[in-house]
């Protein structure tokens, strides 16, 4: 375990802070640009596991161990998120043989 935080330590902060910004942003272009329902849910993933590494080198660059924590939850939440989201996805695929967000407009009527 010290290892890992030695390991951490070896980075400064702001390199995870430009990283995890990063990848954040490109999760957020992904969903305000894509229209496929797929690739939304991947750029939410993306954006909640920007948030996890965050978390975790904040956790691991002040020592206290309760940020691993919240990533455990999180991670609970990604899963129990992506479950929901490939039944909603399999059910609008059935119905109208198309993952494009811009048929779910037809499901209203």
């Amino acid at each position: 375990m010290d290892n890992i935080i030695q390991q951490i330590h070896g980075v400064p902060l702001n390199h995870y802070l430009i990283f995890c910004s990063v990848i954040f942003s490109i999760g957020v272009l992904g969903v305000l640009i894509r229209r496929n329902v797929i690739i939304i849910m991947m750029s939410i993933e993306l954006m909640l596991n920007s948030v996890n590494l965050l978390l975790a080198a904040f956790s691991a660059h002040s020592g206290d161990p309760s940020g691993q924590v919240f990533v455990f939850f999180i991670m609970a939440l990604a899963a129990a998120e992506v479950a929901v989201g490939l039944a909603i996805i399999i059910m609008v695929y059935r119905n109208t043989k198309s993952v494009d967000i811009e048929t779910l407009s037809r499901l209203r009527w």
